[in-house]
């Protein structure tokens, strides 16, 4: 099962749950993990033992104001090489 998530870091958060959040990238809820995870057992009466493997990939990083600022101050002019046509 592949599930897709917005993950916000924010170390200078005012609340610590704001810090770290994983959101739905369409509803913005927070997902349930053990929900999910149930669902996948079928949500059937007993304990289970289960192996859950968790792998990340960033597919995308959106830019803030303050990595803008940095990056377009130490930014050098793109300079197409020479024997090049537009």
């Amino acid at each position: 099962m592949t599930k897709h998530y917005v993950l916000s870091l924010d170390p200078t958060a005012e609340y610590d749950w704001d810090r770290c959040t994983l959101r739905d990238p369409i509803t913005a809820e927070r997902p349930d993990l053990s929900q999910i995870i149930a669902e996948v057992v079928g949500q059937k009466t007993g304990a289970y033992l289960v192996s859950v493997n968790i792998e990340v990939q960033v597919l995308e990083q959106a830019a803030n104001a303050e990595s803008k600022a940095v990056s377009s101050s130490n930014s050098v002019p793109h300079r197409r090489p020479e024997g090049l046509v537009a």
